[in-house]
């Protein structure tokens, strides 16, 4: 059964990286293009800043759930490293629970935001509902959720060889 978990979370979170990378691709597109149209063309294209923000949500709920799985997420460990073996597993068992804490908070008022911005439209894009750009609050929260789960139930993933790990030079 963990086995399947494992493999079920390692296709969630490659969908949360690829939706994350598509963002931040798109956002490095559409911020040149507002630069270009209101520096060169004299004429401001009113789309591509609504746009990179809504693309900035998608870029940080889901990958900020992928980064947390990956431990690529920031966090301080000096004082839990010079812990005791003992002391050192209860205080990352409480870090999960409050990380988990965080994602059921996501799910619970971000499906709350959802449900009350639903029928309202962005004067940009009015064919879009306010509601649907927030999704990825709860979706996001609920990825974090399962993986928190994960690595409570089967143990933190293994991480990427050294050949697939990012290079940070």
């Amino acid at each position: 059964m963990a086995a399947i978990y494992r493999r079920l979370m390692d296709t969630l979170y490659l969908g949360c990286a690829m939706i994350a990378g598509i963002a931040l691709v798109l956002i490095s597109a559409v911020i040149p293009w507002a630069v270009f149209t209101r520096y060169v063309l004299n004429s401001a294209a009113s789309w591509p800043e609504p746009t990179a923000v809504l693309l900035m949500i998608a870029l940080t709920f889901f990958g900020g759930a992928a980064c947390y799985r990956c431990r690529a997420h920031m966090n301080v460990s000096f004082l839990v490293v010079m812990m005791p073996p003992a002391a050192r597993r209860i205080a990352e068992f409480v870090a999960e629970l409050l990380v988990a804490a965080m994602a059921v908070f996501m799910v619970q008022y971000g499906i709350k935001l959802v449900e009350a911005t639903w029928y309202n439209t962005i004067a940009d894009f009015p064919s879009l509902s306010v509601g649907v750009t927030y999704l990825p609050i709860p979706l996001g929260g609920a990825a974090l959720f399962l993986f928190v789960i994960e690595r409570l139930a089967c143990g933190a993933p293994e991480p990427l060889p050294p050949t697939e790990q990012p290079q940070f030079d």
